[in-house]
């Protein structure tokens, strides 16, 4: 089996690659595990001295012809996660589109070129949701986003829907909850500072938060989040049905519980490092956002939530090798 990892030099792409080099084997068309044969990553650039088990091949997802001279022809399996992250699809409109949505067209028709369709995970967001929602959001609520990013996520929803119904690939989108925590640099993500007030505080740096400490996220742990992409992978066709898109459980917490876990796991020393100064550009936009969902139909399906934020933050203590 050779997979196709688009993104596969950032941050989730690279530990999925790792994961699955750890793991072995996917689910194969037959519905039996298969050995892996090949991991190629697919991105701009790629984190120093990669696994040589890893085919690294760099390249700009949205260049005509990019996707298909990277793609082996008996690829069968393929997660798309390469994109412009929503503060930096918002502030530069044509970028987006160019890699969010054109980028992601070109990697469709990649995909109805190889020899045999395959499956295809490709990561969504919550940012596909906006205006007046109901306190509590399902996956019944119709996508109205709000931003551009989430605009050209839904956008390649509904193209993956049409690819799969066609018989082109076997896809699979999931709309992932912010991602804490995220180990090294902030991103242009609107969101950034929700892995940013875990991890600088514990590195021993000052984190100014952009937002209120009532603002509430839905989150995932990258540790989930891969796991997730991998079930879904896995799944047999027939479980997803029509609709090819659903939200990851997650849970809900705002600000202040996560400096309240900072401050029982770490203390008060390392809590205070968190300093709030709501910017409106990013507040108004993290508005729009919903933060609760009834994730009944993925939770039926066998995905996952985490245990809870303590579980989530010491968690990345310990991978971190972070001494408190």
């Amino acid at each position: 089996m050779k997979v196709f990892i688009t993104g596969g030099g950032g941050f989730l792409g690279y530990r999925l690659a790792l994961r699955l080099l750890e793991r072995k084997t996917l689910v194969g068309p037959e519905g039996k595990p298969v050995s892996i044969s090949q991991i190629r990553l697919f991105d701009a650039a790629f984190p120093p001295n990669p696994d040589a088990r890893l085919q690294c091949l760099k390249g700009d997802i949205a260049e005509p012809g990019a996707i298909i001279a990277a793609m082996d022809s008996d690829t069968s399996s393929v997660f798309h996660l390469a994109a412009v992250v929503s503060a930096g699809a918002e502030a530069d409109f044509d970028l987006g589109y160019r890699v969010n949505l054109d980028g992601t067209r070109n990697l469709l028709e990649a995909c109805r070129k190889l020899k045999t369709p395959p499956r295809m995970v490709y990561a969504s967001s919550l940012a596909v949701f906006g205006g007046k929602l109901p306190a509590v959001v399902d996956d019944n609520v119709t996508p109205t986003p709000q931003t551009s990013y989430g605009t050209q996520k839904v956008v390649g929803e509904y193209l993956l829907n049409d690819y799969s119904r066609k018989g082109f690939l076997d896809g699979r989108s999931l709309r992932l909850p912010t991602i804490v925590v995220r180990p090294g640099k902030p991103n242009l993500a609107s969101t950034s500072f929700a892995s940013g007030m875990f991890r600088e505080p514990l590195n021993g740096l000052v984190c100014e938060c952009p937002v209120e400490a009532s603002t509430e996220l839905w989150i995932l742990s990258p540790r989930q989040a891969i796991e997730s992409f991998i079930h879904a992978h896995d799944l047999h066709s027939s479980a997803w049905g029509a609709n090819r898109a659903l939200t990851l459980p997650g849970i809900t917490i705002s600000v202040k519980d996560g400096i309240e876990a900072l401050r029982r796991i770490a203390g008060d020393e390392v809590a205070a490092r968190v300093v709030l100064k709501p910017v409106d550009r990013i507040q108004t936009m993290i508005r729009t956002f919903p933060a609760r969902f009834n994730a009944a139909r993925a939770l039926a399906m066998g995905f996952a939530a985490d245990a809870g934020i303590d579980a989530i933050v010491k968690d990345y203590i310990a991978s971190e090798g972070i001494k408190l």
